[in-house]
């Protein structure tokens, strides 16, 4: 590996920081488990004089989705859970659906699925003022939210089941659309396994990874590791004080709705933990999480032709989608950064995620940015280390920064 070209990459991460377009950020890859490169640039938290480091933890928002997945995938290994279960079935409120159309609200020509909550075909909306059915869901958002700051706690299952007397955006199965399927999927886990969400995570994914900083919040203890969040104003970044999709608290104190779409916080190394177990086909530290059949369909498209086409989003060029990730099929369209087969997903604050099982890398690339700096830092790390691959030695370009015990 050419340490030189590598360093290309710490030339864009300071380059963010010192233009302005980030407050801080970081880049981490492996190759079949060890690091063979790490940086962090800039600042975790301005105004508290924290550096970001390699124990940062920062707000993963939609990086949760493949968490919740493959929690999913372990119920289905269990035989607690198929695929095409209706949803009704654990959640009530998805009884007797409608779904939004020109004519006002109609029957459904099928019930929503898990499958439907995996592959996001669901028909259920985001919260979005600019279709009728997310206009409907904003509605429902904006009133949770304001029981939640009224001290009415809402918790998974109830929010669940509030969601389900939302109509659809279209018939469950008819395209693709990014929605609120995976905090569906995770009231789903919770009512199968008769526990937390949380706890489920934590006692089936947390801790046989190694996941030490990753919860729906941080605790005080671990505060001075946190990043802020950043948004643009008036051609500055200045901490974010709002929150998006329904989180409340700003991750600092505990929440009863544990969102499997976007609530949950980490650090790089708790990630890769979890990217290297999908890499190893379910296995980490030889223990198996996952059966190699889940881990294969996990990482594999599941949209058909009609569906792909309405999977539009830049980021998706060239990938199809499944089980809350996408998964890069056409090489056409992906260019010299991306082979067949990668998979991963990304959040709303511009943290990305990609492994590639046919070269055994994972990347990693974490900012805390409202909407993010697209998907273009992440291609471009793909690129500078398949760039640098000119020998066959594998080595560490990084010096390992803490911020507090």
């Amino acid at each position: 590996m050419n340490l030189v070209k590598l360093e290309r990459i710490s030339d864009m991460l300071r380059s963010q920081v010192e233009s302005g377009a980030a407050v801080g950020c970081s880049a981490y890859v492996m190759k079949n488990g060890r690091p063979i490169y790490r940086m962090n640039a800039g600042m975790a938290d301005e105004a508290r004089g924290i550096k970001w480091t390699d124990d940062t933890i920062v707000r993963l928002y939609s990086m949760t989705k493949p968490v919740t997945a493959a929690a999913a995938m372990i119920l289905i290994d269990r035989g607690q859970l198929d695929i095409y279960d209706k949803v009704s079935w654990f959640i009530p409120g998805f009884r007797n659906q409608t779904v939004l159309t020109e004519n006002g609200p109609e029957p459904l020509s099928r019930e929503v699925c898990v499958k439907d909550l995996l592959d996001m075909t669901s028909g259920l909306a985001y919260p979005d003022r600019n279709y009728p059915a997310g206009s409907v869901m904003q509605d429902l958002y904006d009133k949770i939210c304001e029981e939640v700051a009224a001290g009415k706690p809402v918790d998974t299952l109830e929010y669940a089941n509030r969601i389900g007397q939302v109509p659809l955006a279209f018939q469950p199965g008819d395209r693709w659309m990014y929605g609120s399927s995976a905090d569906i999927l995770g009231a789903v886990i919770e009512a199968v396994s008769g526990k937390k969400f949380g706890d489920f995570l934590r006692e089936e994914l947390f801790e046989p990874l190694g996941m030490v900083d990753t919860d729906f919040w941080v605790p005080e203890e671990k505060l001075c590791r946190f990043a802020e969040n950043y948004e643009e104003k008036d051609g500055k970044l200045v901490p974010c004080l709002w929150q998006h999709l329904g989180l409340t608290y700003l991750c600092r104190k505990p929440q009863e709705f544990q969102s499997g779409g976007a609530g949950l916080c980490s650090t790089m190394d708790d990630y890769a933990a979890f990217a290297e177990m999908l890499l190893n086909e379910g296995v980490y530290n030889g223990r198996r999480i996952l059966s190699k059949n889940a881990v294969r369909y996990m990482t594999s498209n599941q949209l058909t032709q009609y569906q792909l086409r309405t999977c539009d989003w830049e980021q998706c060029i060239g990938y199809g989608y499944g089980n809350l990730m996408r998964v890069a099929m056409e090489e056409r369209l992906l260019g010299i950064s991306t082979h067949p087969g990668e998979y991963g997903w990304d959040g709303w604050l511009g943290c990305f995620w990609a492994n590639d099982p046919k070269n055994g890398y994972t990347f990693m690339y974490f900012v805390q940015r409202c909407g993010g700096l697209g998907v273009r830092p992440l291609r471009m790390i793909k690129q500078i280390v398949y760039g640098a691959e000119d020998l066959v030695t594998h080595v560490t370009l990084y010096l390992p920064q803490k911020n507090c015990k």
